[in-house]
Parts: C-alpha cells; structure tokens; sequence
C-alpha cells in the first residue's frame, strides 16, 4: 500500500471511530500504523513487542481492543483461530485468498482457486443462500515439515 492508501484508511477508520462514538487516540493511531506497517500474518503479542521495542507504550489491552474495532471496521481480518489467539492480516480492496496452515512449524500458505469459489457460488445457489464472506482454512502439513515427501492427495 502506498502511504496515500494508508491515509486514506486511516481516515476511513477515524470515520468509523467517530461513528461509534469513538476517539481516534494517538494510541489508537500507533497500532493502526504498526498494523498496517505488518506485511505478514501477525499476532497481537507480534505487535505489542513490536511496539515496546521502539519504546512505544501501548497496553495490552488497548491492542486487543483496537485491533478488534480494526475487525469490525473492515481494515483486518482474523484469518487463524488458534487455541487461544488470533492472527490478522490486512483486507486489500476487499480481495479474498484462503489460508494452508501447517500444524508443526504455523507456516502460512495464501491461495485463490476459482473452482473453489465456483463451487461455492453453486452451493450458495443451490440452497437459494446468500454469503457475505466465508474463510477456507486447510490444516496439514507443509512440505518441509513433511521432510520432502511428496503427497498425491488425501488419505
């Protein structure tokens, strides 16, 4: 993103704020930049250590809530639900990608398939169902963690 995108999100999420009734604080900004600085899945601890390594004083809490009100905003999306955390990741104009998720090393694999979303849209269809977003997370094992095995397909 550039950084007039960024602005202009920034804005869009102040605007949101207000809304709500809301005050964009300037720790409020803090994690809204951190966040959007983050070009990778990342956690809420991810950025609270971020934050304190530059000497930023942030609590804990208010990078839960913020980071929830980015949710609700439609600036993130929660993309990994694990045992007791989430990861975000950034929504670009709305575009949409599904998640590999690998249960030994937590690598994280993006992918789009049209016939997936085809099938969907079919689905969807067929039970007269309208969506207004889904997530596809497929749980395994990476290749490398696999140790090179290759793999023709589910057992």
């Amino acid at each position: 993103m550039s950084d007039k995108d960024i602005q202009a999100e920034e804005q869009r999420f102040r605007e949101y704020l207000g809304s709500k009734g809301l005050k964009f604080t300037p720790e409020r900004q803090t994690i809204f930049r951190r966040a959007f600085a983050t070009h990778k899945h990342f956690e809420a601890e991810d950025l609270l250590l971020s934050l304190r390594q530059d000497h930023q004083r942030v609590s804990k809490a208010t990078i839960y809530r913020t980071l929830s009100l980015l949710v609700q905003s439609g600036h993130l999306r929660e993309v990994i639900f694990g045992e007791k955390h989430s990861h975000y990741e950034h929504v670009h104009a709305n575009e949409h990608h599904d998640h590999l998720i690998c249960s030994s090393c937590s690598k994280i694999i993006e992918f789009t398939d049209e016939a997936i979303e085809r099938l969907q849209d079919e689905v969807c269809k067929r039970y007269k169902f309208k969506a207004e977003s889904h997530r596809m997370q497929i749980h395994g094992l990476c290749e490398d963690c696999r140790g090179g095995k290759t793999f023709s397909g589910p057992t």
